[in-house]
């Protein structure tokens, strides 16, 4: 069963994981599986490729849901001997529209941070033990996920920003930054903190912010294991024409898909890019400072 290579892409019926199935599917050399929290879109997701001639499988899996990631774990376990590719993408966006109380706005940062951060965080603690040698990860991030999407340089975000791109961030910290953004935007005081200011993205921005971290620390974490050859970056895939957007992106599903892809086939032992933030034209971005190539 160890020889027997699979990928799994999460959230992937609709959007950018459904063009980065179609990508897998026809250059990974193994089984891809599309997976989605609802069996009836999924499994019409799986039909629609299938036209196509090509031959995705479906899981059905719900990342705010710890036993469905189990479960998840241990089919992989059972049928592959572990998992070799993992794509990251399922996440969700609650635009904070005008008119809108301060009320909406504290719930939505509760629900987006556990979703995007917590519970893509939970995914990786459960499935990173099954990864087998030259395993990729790849986790979907986004320019809005990028370091400098905290501004200003007054003390208290200069001290934010310092933390959050620290080499020696460890989780249990980042869980606690994360959290305190969930925690005072409950009382409108997230920008005491340094955190950006009540906006149309803000609960997007510091999830993502939050996925870019994280990832810097598992890459430091793959470094060390013992496991040959593990990779992991986070990426930008563009500003894609998906629902997240309200379809007002310039990129198609499948220009969408392409760095997600290419880093999800890295072959073994190459030497870059490793635990790097990756814009969607392949280009290696700075987290921390950038600067961010133009808006695509």
């Amino acid at each position: 069963m160890s020889g027997n290579r699979v990928a799994v892409v999460t959230g992937s019926n609709q959007g950018i994981g459904f063009a980065t199935v179609k990508e897998l599917c026809s250059k990974f050399d193994g089984s891809v599986y599309l997976t989605s929290r609802n069996e009836e879109r999924g499994l019409a997701a799986v039909e629609e490729l299938k036209k196509l001639g090509l031959n995705p499988k479906f899981h059905l899996l719900n990342i705010n849901d710890e036993s469905s990631v189990l479960t998840l774990r241990d089919y992989l376990k059972d049928n592959y001997g572990g998992l070799d590719v993992l794509v990251n993408n399922a996440a969700i966006l609650l635009p904070f529209k005008e008119g809108l109380s301060n009320d909406v706005f504290a719930e939505q940062a509760k629900s987006v941070m556990q979703t995007n951060y917590f519970d893509t965080q939970r995914v990786c603690k459960i499935l990173f033990p099954i990864l087998k040698p030259h395993a990729r990860v790849v986790n979907l991030s986004s320019m809005l996920g990028h370091l400098t999407q905290i501004p200003g340089e007054d003390s208290v975000a200069v001290e934010l920003r310092a933390k959050l791109s620290s080499s020696d961030l460890t989780y249990e910290e980042l869980d606690g930054l994360m959290q305190n953004f969930v925690d005072s935007a409950q009382k409108g005081e997230h920008t005491n903190y340094g955190w950006p200011a009540t906006g149309y993205y803000t609960t997007y921005v510091v999830s993502k912010i939050g996925v870019s971290a994280m990832t810097r620390i598992q890459h430091k974490d793959f470094e060390r294991d013992s496991r040959e050859d593990i990779i992991i970056n986070h990426v930008h895939p563009g500003y894609v024409n998906t629902q997240m957007s309200e379809y007002k992106g310039v990129l198609t599903i499948e220009k969408g898909a392409v760095a997600p892809s290419w880093l999800a086939l890295l072959p073994p032992n190459v030497q870059e890019p490793k635990g790097e933030f990756v814009w969607c034209d392949k280009a290696i971005v700075d987290w921390v400072k950038g600067p961010m190539p133009p808006l695509d």
